[in-house]
């Protein structure tokens, strides 16, 4: 019996091949996106999956408090925890093994921050048990002592492959930087496993001879990631017991007022990732709430697919009423109908599936482009678990667009189709076919919004004023090299016009961050900053609203002055920025009292994400870490200017030099230019499926009305009457989506663009570009199957009537 439901509905498939077609690609297009977020989800799962003892193995995350010793208002999560914490957790008779991972050691996991060129590696400084704890398994070296000695290294057999033409490179040295040279004492084997740590080389935590005072301080949330293994049968709540007793005697007990102070949170190694969003992440992790929303999105486009097949099944059903009656009429029971139908949809759902496969392996290369793919190394690798997980979902996806159509068909009446087939009236007027395709185009009308507004605000951001020139800059990370001798060869090319030396670079998306107070106050005042030379301010070309700024005359002693921008002088209560000159500041930082000497002009020194905030501009050579160079002519020539400078001074090193712009806007491209690129192709993907529907639609109407047409041309009808006559149907339900999708839209929209302080409107010129897109779209699909119409031989259909 189930072959035979099968063979039946084989041969429906083949015999209505267009509409069959429309449902085969509609569906393969939403499920290859659905396929690709199950491969994304089966991929984050696999990190430490592979681990035996991960249910024993536990990190010690940290949560900001306020001032009544309550988790503040944001709920902030940290998983870095203090230094001293690992030798108080050791005593505890349930531990087993502490493991700490300590930053500093070369580059930094994320592409675009915290690199050096010159330093050929990145990782982390970490305890000897490391190895064994998270079952990183040696190809050469011995896991019990390799992370033992001071300056030994333990590197992965990418960077082995990368630093050294042997293959067994113990023995062999690595310099790293400032840090000096490393043994290599291990190599860790290739291996398809995958841990929530990301580096590329494990120094032995022994190297740091000399812990300083900020390391061994319980004030020190920041700098290092503790974990733990239990021993079997050890409760995780009396650890946690323990962290309380530990805060309540080292953290609690806090006199200084300043000091920060943390709650001690355990969190188990397998809800790491995917997991919730934690800030100073070891390693790439993927919160749970982005997953929401990429199978939120993901489930949107796969309804519309199922919309499109429940829709064409209705609307063939009046073909299919008398093969129906036929069946009932000889036996067959509703349930046998059914199961016919249920089987014909989930045949479509695996054509559609071998559709999509194809369709993934085009898509997934251009998910992997995205920035945001790169900086979480997805790599969306499939086994026989995730193909399998394909084929129940393909029977899902099959069950989910025909049932509805099954229940329906299945439950009609042999007596009443038989007898008065040409009378029959299934879901019509506002029915359930058009109540879909309205639903259809709505959600690609939002989509489309969605997308311009989106590509509205990106174009914003990379186009607005930011209050300080970036143009004609070069961006040049110094990476531990004297700015003074670089910045006076490089003005012996005439094309150099400024050098200006500073921390980081405005709004490019990292933070200083410290507090700043009058004596005699309370309380702190937060100032985001900047540590610059006297030449930043002709650099940027910013104004001074009163005052004066750094003087290169004075030297050393610009460190006891210190610049506010204006919205700084009135976070302070001065009146008016002259007020403020003369005025006394604390820094917490080092305790020193500053002069504020200027006022300088409000710009966006953060990213625009952001409103504008305090800031302050400080003098610290020792703490410049890039060039801002103002170059005239070509920027090719500037290069080869900056070049030919740093090689003099730094003979043998690699130069990192870029575009000051590109630099700067790398965070909005980051964010934004991402989510246009996954909304637009989300929104050209709903749009294709609604007109595919429309399509499907607009063919079986032309289709059944074809002897009305006959009769009407007969009778002396014109072609643009009956193009409007079939099309006043299906243009109706596109301005009943239009007069639903607007308002949504702007609804959605204006949710997310209210959180910015410099944001588009949405404004009339989004929404004629957006209906205008969609009825675009619409009149073509519909236009396509009327004007066709109106071509039939009234002869050929009236001749047997």
């Amino acid at each position: 019996m189930i072959r035979n439901y099968f063979t039946t509905a084989i041969r429906n498939l083949r015999r209505h091949s267009f509409f069959s077609a429309i449902n085969i690609f509609g569906l393969s297009l939403a499920m290859s996106i659905c396929m690709g977020i199950i491969m994304l989800v089966a991929d984050q799962l696999q990190y430490d999956a592979y681990n035996t003892k991960k249910d024993l193995v536990f990190r010690v995350n940290t949560i900001h408090l306020d001032e009544k010793l309550q988790p503040d208002e944001n709920n902030i999560v940290n998983s870095t925890s203090p230094m001293p914490l690992r030798e108080e957790l050791g005593k505890f008779a349930g531990v087993d093994k502490v493991v700490r991972f300590k930053r500093g050691f070369g580059n930094g996991w994320i592409e675009f921050e915290n690199q050096d060129v010159n330093i050929p590696i990145g990782g982390y400084f970490a305890d000897e048990a490391a190895l064994d704890m998270f079952e990183w398994e040696l190809q050469y070296g011995d896991a019990s002592t390799a992370l033992r000695d001071p300056n030994s290294v333990v590197i992965t057999r990418a960077a082995a492959d990368k630093l050294f033409s042997d293959e067994n490179p113990l023995g062999k040295t690595i310099k790293v930087g400032d840090l000096g040279l490393y043994t290599v004492t291990g190599v860790l084997k290739k291996t398809e496993n995958k841990t929530h740590i990301a580096f590329e080389a494990l120094a032995s935590m022994s190297s740091l001879k000399d812990l300083n005072k900020q390391d061994q301080d319980w004030d020190n949330f920041w700098s290092a990631w503790t974990y733990i293994q239990l021993k079997p049968g050890a409760n995780p709540n009396d650890i946690q017991a323990l962290l309380e007793k530990l805060f309540d005697a080292k953290i609690a007990t806090k006199t200084d007022k300043d000091a920060t102070k943390m709650r001690m949170r355990l969190q188990s190694l397998t809800s790491m990732t995917p997991g919730p969003f934690v800030n100073n992440p070891i390693g790439p992790s993927l919160p749970w709430i982005l997953m929401y929303v990429l199978g939120g999105l993901a489930a949107v486009i796969l309804l519309t697919s199922c919309f499109n097949f429940t829709n064409l099944s209705i609307a063939r059903s009046l073909t299919r009423a008398r093969e129906i009656g036929v069946r009932k009429v000889n036996g067959a029971s509703r349930l046998q109908v059914f199961a016919q139908f249920i089987s014909e949809s989930i045949i479509v759902s695996f054509c559609a599936l071998l559709l999509s496969l194809a369709l993934l392996m085009v898509v997934k290369p251009l998910i992997l482009q995205l920035t945001f793919a790169r900086i979480f190394r997805w790599d969306l690798a499939s086994n026989f678990q995730v193909y399998g997980v394909f084929v129940l979902f393909a029977i899902v996806v099959g069950i989910l667009a025909g049932i509805f159509p099954a229940v329906v068909l299945s439950g009609f009446k042999p007596v009443k189709v038989l007898k008065s087939l040409n009378n029959m009236r299934l879901f019509s007027k506002m029915g359930l076919r058009k109540a879909l395709l309205i639903s259809q185009f709505t959600l690609a009308l939002i989509f489309i919004l969605s997308v311009t507004v989106l590509y509205n605000q990106l174009d914003l951001f990379l186009h607005k004023d930011h209050g300080f020139n970036m143009n004609n800059q070069l961006s040049l990370k110094l990476n531990r090299t004297a700015a003074g001798p670089l910045k006076t060869e490089l003005l012996k090319h005439s094309n150099i016009v400024n050098i200006a030396a500073a921390s980081h670079l405005p709004a490019a998306g990292t933070t200083y961050g410290d507090g700043f107070k009058k004596p005699g106050e309370k309380d702190w005042t937060t100032l985001s900053h900047f540590l610059v030379d006297e030449n930043y301010l002709e650099n940027l070309e910013l104004p001074m609203a009163a005052g004066k700024f750094f003087d290169a005359e004075h030297g050393e002693s610009n460190r006891n002055f210190i610049v506010l921008n204006e919205t700084a002088a009135k976070a302070f209560h001065f009146e008016t920025p002259i007020d403020a000159l003369g005025a006394q500041l604390l820094f917490v930082q080092d305790s020193a009292m500053l002069t504020v000497i200027g006022v300088v002009k409000d710009y966006n020194h953060e990213a625009l994400f952001s409103k504008l905030e305090p800031m302050a501009l400080l003098y610290r050579p020792d703490r410049w870490q890039v060039l801002q160079i103002k170059y005239s002519g070509t920027y090719d020539d500037a290069m080869k200017s900056t070049t030919e400078a740093w090689n003099k001074v730094n003979p043998g090193l690699k130069i990192d030099a870029k575009d000051m712009r590109s630099e700067v806007m790398i965070l909005y491209n980051t964010i934004f230019g991402d989510a246009v690129e996954v909304f637009g192709f989300i929104a050209f993907l709903a749009i294709v499926i609604s007109c595919l529907g429309l399509l499907g639609m607009a063919t079986y109407a032309a289709e059944t009305r074809l002897k009305e047409v006959s009769i009407r041309k007969v009778l002396g009808s014109g072609d643009g009457a009956l193009i409007y006559l079939l099309s006043k149907g299906f243009l109706m339900i596109i301005l009943i989506a239009i007069g639903i999708g607007v308002p949504a839209a702007y609804f959605l929209n204006m949710m997310w663009l209210e959180l910015l302080p410099y944001h588009v409107n949405f404004g009339l010129p989004a929404i004629v570009f957006g209906v205008g897109m969609l009825l675009l779209f619409a009149i073509v699909t519909v236009g396509s199957q009327t004007y066709r119409a109106t071509f039939v031989n009234p002869v050929d259909n009236l001749k047997s009537e």
